[in-house]
């Protein structure tokens, strides 16, 4: 129950980051100054939080996809093995925002 919930809440989560991206592209579009302060907004301590964020939830939620699609399949469906998978795509989520957070700072130099 507490993986639906959660699936649920970063697919909300995901609307809200899908609009910061919208900016990022609009800013792209217009002018220097606007890109260079939008750049500088999401570079902000509290902006990469924010990004982290949008990263882990779209890694839970599509991870959260693929486990609907294995139980589709009919398998994984007794409470053991469904309580296996949900703490295996709450760890693979977090895994993944780490390694694509590591191999982003990695591609800047920084």
């Amino acid at each position: 129950m507490t993986m639906s919930i959660i699936h649920r809440i970063t697919g909300g989560a995901l609307y809200f980051g899908t609009l910061l991206v919208a900016v990022w592209l609009m800013a792209a579009a217009s002018s220097q100054a606007t890109f260079d302060w939008v750049n500088w907004a999401f570079g902000t301590w509290l902006g990469r939080l924010v990004l982290f964020g949008y990263t882990w939830a779209l890694m839970h939620h599509m991870l959260g996809g693929v486990r609907h699609l294995i139980w589709d399949t009919g398998a994984g469906l007794e409470k053991h093995t469904a309580s296996k998978i949900a703490w295996a795509t709450l760890a693979g989520s977090v895994l993944l925002t780490i390694l694509i957070w590591v191999a982003g700072y990695m591609a800047r130099g920084a």
